[in-house]
């Protein structure tokens, strides 16, 4: 199983770890893409700082993020998993997790990013500000950057189990699953049962619960169907449309009335 995440807008610090090796990262097959964000990013904030927080989409509250993204290369690196936070992060709850469900989270969880492309959880980052809806000066739009290379590289990592895609709508743009991938790939949206529309708490909290509640559980459904009766089983109350065609995606509705 793959679980594909947002991450989050809100990061910790980086600490004092060792700074980050590009070359280390998982997925090397998004090596170069990486460098070229990386590179363009620092310069960028490293300059006009009132460029660089338009550019970013920053309010003058969050100035202090652009100092960051132009250390990048100093600043120290700790796994993505401690870096991220936030509502989904918070429900999910990675430090707790026992030692075997840590290791299924570092198998399986896949995080989106507009620097990175994707890391594993594990993946040694330093604490950044840069999101997928970013349009660079040199390299544009970057959901559009890394389609190209996301399209190389993520069947590969998709391998031949459930693809569970978790992420929002301006991350889910740098890769679509296609062909057989999309077959076995589900999408989630997570409903307020008496409004059934989408609200924001509700969606980041019960998704991070989904998460841990796979990982704790030691579930491994093999497809969508059979992560609709795991889901079930857990206790989620889940609506399933299957694709109509071949070549679609999954789409589970998970209905809650309240997030605890």
């Amino acid at each position: 199983m793959l679980v594909l995440l947002p991450p989050s807008e809100g990061k910790a610090s980086s600490g004092r770890g060792a700074p980050l090796k590009p070359e280390a990262l998982s997925l090397p097959g998004l090596t170069a893409a990486r460098e070229a964000v990386l590179t363009e990013l620092a310069e960028l904030c490293a300059g006009d700082e009132d460029k660089a927080r338009e550019v970013l989409g920053l309010s003058e509250g969050l100035r202090g993020e652009v100092a960051k993204n132009a250390e990048l290369r100093t600043a120290g690196a700790r796994p993505a998993g401690e870096i991220y936070t936030g509502v989904l992060y918070d429900s999910l709850g990675l430090a707790s997790l026992d030692t075997a469900a840590k290791r299924r989270a570092a198998r399986s969880l896949l995080v989106f990013s507009g620097l990175w492309g994707a890391v594993r959880v594990t993946d040694r980052i330093p604490s950044y500000r840069c999101s997928m809806g970013v349009k660079l000066p040199g390299l544009g739009a970057l959901g559009a950057h890394w389609r190209t290379p996301m399209a190389s590289v993520l069947p590969e990592v998709a391998g031949s189990g459930l693809v569970l895609d978790l992420r929002s709508a301006a991350y889910a743009a740098a890769w679509k699953p296609k062909g057989e991938v999309a077959g076995r790939t589900a999408s989630v949206r997570v409903l307020h049962a008496p409004t059934r529309k989408v609200v924001s708490h509700f969606n980041k909290a019960t998704k991070g619960r989904i998460v841990r509640s796979l990982l704790t559980s030691g579930a491994e459904p093999k497809g969508p169907a059979e992560l609709v009766e795991a889901l079930r089983d857990l206790g989620y109350v889940v609506e399933a449309q299957a694709p109509a065609k071949s070549g679609q995606s999954w789409s589970l509705d998970v209905l809650v009335d309240e997030v605890h």
